[in-house]
């Protein structure tokens, strides 16, 4: 496990976007969204190549701080001394517009209520609701 505080034994995090890079820092710890659930990492983890779901980056310790960052969908690479995120979507909580939102939950159970016996646009919908709803709960700050 990490000794807190100890340089030599932080992560080095980067969360990028095809846009934009919004982390490049160290942190002791690193909580992450992925299709299987969260999954938290710390310095000298095993390598791990995951797809990332929707949900809550957060970062503990080191250059850091604690932050949190909304992100949806994309790939994390965990290296034993380093965390690279590539996410399609990833903004700071204060950077969500609820009521954009709350707009896209509402046409999320739209295209759920549309999709009849389509899996395709089940599944659509699904991800759809499932984006709005953990935007809403990260700009609330209830994750």
């Amino acid at each position: 496990m990490a000794e807190s505080g100890n340089k030599s034994e932080l992560l080095k995090v980067r969360l990028v976007t095809p846009d934009r890079v919004l982390l490049d820092a160290t942190a002791e710890a690193v909580e992450l969204p992925s299709m299987s659930g969260y999954l938290e990492t710390l310095y000298g983890a095993a390598p791990l190549l995951t797809e990332l779901s929707a949900g809550e980056v957060r970062l503990h310790g080191g250059s850091a701080g604690e932050q949190v960052f909304f992100v949806a969908w994309g790939f994390v690479e965990v290296l034993p001394d380093r965390v690279t995120i590539l996410a399609e979507t990833a903004l700071h909580p204060d950077e969500i517009d609820p009521d954009e939102a709350q707009a896209e939950l509402k046409h999320g159970e739209d295209l759920w209520h549309q999709a009849g016996d389509d899996q395709v646009k089940y599944d659509e919908a699904n991800a759809v609701t499932r984006v709005a709803e953990e935007k809403i709960a990260s700009a609330h700050g209830k994750h």
